[in-house]
């Protein structure tokens, strides 16, 4: 038993009021805190009441913010009074600081705002969609894009950004796989691990890094049957070994954020599940950050048909969740529930707790206006930063087909540019760029006249509009990414297309999608280019001129008629605010293109979910085989894909030597060396994405028939050889079992090295 001393009750009373300055003069910047982080936020604590502390787990929204009205606004009166964590949709310095100002210096304890936007790949230099960035499969560049943003972000007051999104999708119906890295986990994990690093830096305190969000947590990319929003139903072993790694890697980056998603997960809602946000996030894997909802997702459960808005909003701090995007159901309801014995008040205070630690973290009690520095202006937008772009754009391109080297073309011939998305700027940037000027990104047509100077003639003409369907249009075009419908009819839009096709020595078709046509809430049940540009590229083929089709997309599309009938294709993706130059420098052939896909293509939406790592059946169809009755497989089309995950043609050719390994049996302790020798076979210089794949052969449940446990991006010159090695150990041949337990199973193992998923490049070994 520890007896009363009145020395330790003098100490403990000074300590007490030493903390109590230290906090008051953080909260006013007039020096820099000198105790613990995990001090300052118990000594604040000590100082609010129950409802700041509540105030605290609220995230509106900044719609009704205007520069030198903030004051006037219903928001700011709830900031004044404490009632505000953050806000998010606002950007620009002037309002940021205006803002801040009135956090710091009228509410009561001057607690800061942390300011959040949707920076998803890129700020006001965008580059290339999340699932295009992924094709590049480098990690030191993809860091590199979210370091750029983080200075960008930074530079015009935002400190948080709800990024990297790492939800693993096989299923292109889904829009918003168009917002992730495809559909294998072991690159998704390396993917969010570069991510995190490159928005947070190893300082968080310094000015130009911001705080990391990773989502949406967890499984949101398996919703049924690709429908936005749906319900998502799996075994927590599938969900271990094929969703669970990249939402992991980021936290073991040190992300300092996760945000719940919409979807309910075996009957629970993402923002009221206990397991995923407690258990799994917190307990098993460490993370010690706060947990945010998504866009009025508390507010949704009731939808969800789980309880009212108090309920749902008592079962979402159960759960974990700490703050409450915009739907205020933490704001008006917790105190009641904290009366009713719903909720308790460690609860409050631990979310309360995460929160002002993050802003601890960020320096925003050292300064609250750190991120308002107006001369940081200049960092922004600039011509390294574009110039980077269009390196990022360029290599995340993926040569599809090139049929008798059409590819790269000559400046000397001239060029017909048709289809609806050749002169299409507004669309170039791709789905969730909330903070560039479309006008300021470069369209193909503009690209091609770039690189084409006064050497040749480009011709241009639409073509066709993006559909027949003026309303399926309006859809697929919102957010200022119109089009400009024509309103000629298709036969008048064709016949000029036709005449302009006459005039020149080889078509480019610029087709496919619409930037909105993928991303929230742009599910699709039909993967194909739209009727009316297919009828445009089916007439321009009958001119008998060479054809390139260049493809814009935000997903994995059914182009089976065009892979059979176009002698070449590329595909874009939405390469951000370069994509028109970048293309161009792949089709005159400036950039060999490397990309390779992240997410295999079907050949029909029939097929669908359609992934490499799938798992045999009891009844495989024989190699070699298309239709065997009571098979596994389809009366009307094969099993294959149209593309396979990993493929990526290039302008140069490379081969592989037979896999040699280090021995042929290892023990648990041991690792094995894979080498493989790969060779420049062709006429330009190239870089090539290596990649291995390992397959148990036998385990204690049915494993996938391959998966991917390495890679590596190297460059070869003509005629240059390298060794390729990878490691392998007990961490690459392990998985979770029935159990849930992380181990590896003795037995045979295959391991394959190729430029894709398909390769038979192989070798075997023991693991005793």
């Amino acid at each position: 038993m520890i007896k009363y001393s009145p020395l330790r009750s003098i100490v403990w009373i000074s300590f007490i009021a030493c903390l109590f300055v230290t906090i008051i003069t953080s909260c006013t910047q007039s020096e820099k805190p000198s105790s613990g982080i995990d001090a300052k936020v118990d000594s604040l604590m000590a100082l609010m009441t129950l409802e700041e502390k509540i105030g605290q787990l609220n995230l509106p929204s900044a719609g009704d913010f205007v520069t030198g009205q903030a004051s006037n606004s219903d928001i700011a009166k709830k900031i004044e009074e404490g009632l505000v964590g953050g806000l998010f949709n606002i950007k620009s310095v002037s309002r940021i600081k205006e803002i801040q100002k009135i956090a710091v210096e009228k509410s009561r304890l001057k607690i800061p705002l942390i300011f959040g936007m949707d920076v998803i790949h890129g700020y006001q230099t965008e580059f290339p969609i999340p699932l295009a960035i992924s094709s590049t499969w480098d990690m030191n560049l993809i860091e590199h894009t979210a370091r750029i943003a983080a200075i960008e972000a930074s530079a015009d007051g935002i400190n948080w950004t709800f990024s990297p999104m790492v939800d693993i999708s096989r299923d292109p119906r889904w829009g918003r796989v168009a917002e992730g890295s495809g559909e294998d986990p072991f690159l998704g994990y390396h993917v969010a691990k570069a991510m995190v690093r490159g928005y947070q830096g190893d300082d968080l305190t310094a000015n130009n890094t911001i705080m990391a969000c990773v989502k949406h947590f967890a499984l949101y990319g398996a919703a049924e049957a690709g429908r936005d929003y749906n319900t998502t139903d799996m075994s927590e072993m599938r969900m271990f070994n094929d969703y669970m790694l990249p939402y992991k890697g980021a936290v073991e980056a040190g992300a300092g954020s996760v945000m719940t998603s919409f979807n309910d997960i075996n009957g629970v809602p993402a923002s009221a599940n206990k397991w995923l946000t407690t258990d799994v996030l917190r307990n098993q894997w460490g993370f010690n950050g706060f947990v945010v909802t998504d866009y009025t997702s508390i507010n949704e459960m009731v939808a969800h048909g789980i309880g009212d808005l108090q309920q749902v909003t008592a079962q979402s701090l159960n759960a974990g969740v700490d703050m409450d995007m915009v739907g205020e159901g933490m704001l008006t309801t917790l105190k009641e529930s904290l009366e009713e014995g719903k909720v308790t008040q460690a609860q409050i205070d631990e979310a309360c707790r995460r929160i002002l630690t993050a802003k601890f973290k960020l320096g925003l009690f050292d300064d609250p206006y750190k991120y308002c520095d107006e001369s940081r202006a200049n960092e922004i937008f600039t011509p390294e930063n574009r110039a980077f772009a269009r390196e990022a754009a360029a290599k995340s391109i993926v040569l599809l087909k090139n049929e008798k080297n059409i590819l790269p073309l000559t400046k000397n011939k001239s060029i017909a540019l048709i289809g609806p998305l050749a002169d299409a700027k507004e669309n170039m940037v791709g789905t969730w760029a909330v903070a560039t000027d479309f006008m300021k990104a470069v369209s193909l047509r503009e690209g091609l006249q770039n690189a084409l100077g006064d050497k040749t003639t480009l011709h241009y003409a639409k073509g066709s509009n993006l559909s027949k369907d003026d309303s399926f249009e309006q859809r697929a075009t919102m957010f200022g990414k119109t089009l400009h419908r024509d309103s000629r009819t298709e036969q008048e839009l064709l016949q000029e297309a036709l005449r302009v096709a006459a005039k020149a020595d080889v078509i480019v078709a610029a087709l496919g999608e619409s930037a909105e046509m993928s991303g929230e809430s742009s599910s699709r049940t039909n993967l194909e280019i739209p009727d009316t540009q297919q009828e445009l590229l089916k007439a321009l083929l009958k001119t008998g001129k060479p054809v390139v089709l260049v493809l814009f997309n935000g997903r994995p599309l059914s182009i089976t008629w065009e892979n059979a009938n176009v002698p070449a294709i590329v595909n874009a993706w939405f390469g951000g605010t370069e994509a028109g130059n970048a293309i161009a420098d792949v089709l005159f052939g400036d950039v060999n293109p490397s990309g390779k896909l992240t997410a295999t293509f079907p050949q029909n939406v029939g097929q669908v979910p359609l992934y490499y790592a799938h798992r045999t059946t009891g009844r495989p169809l024989a190699e070699g085989k298309w239709f065997e009755k009571f098979k596994s497989n389809y009366l009307d089309v094969s099993n294959e894909p149209l593309y396979a995950f990993g493929y990526g043609l290039s302008y140069t050719t490379f081969s592989y030597e037979e896999v040699k390994l280090s021995s042929t049996s290892i023990a648990q302790d041991e690792s094995i060396t894979v080498t493989c020798t790969v060779s420049n076979t062709g006429s330009r210089d190239g870089e090539e994405i290596v990649q291995l794949y390992v397959q148990d052969v036998v385990g204690s449940v049915t494993r996938p028939v391959r998966e991917l446990k390495g890679f590596e991006k190297i460059m070869l010159k003509v005629g240059e050889s390298k060794e390729v090695s990878f490691t392998i150990g007990k961490q690459e041949l392990s998985f979770y079992n029935q159990q849930l337990k992380f181990a590896a199973e003795p037995g045979e193992f295959k391991v394959y090295v190729g430029g894709d998923s398909n390769t038979k490049n192989g070798a075997s070994f023991e693991l005793r």
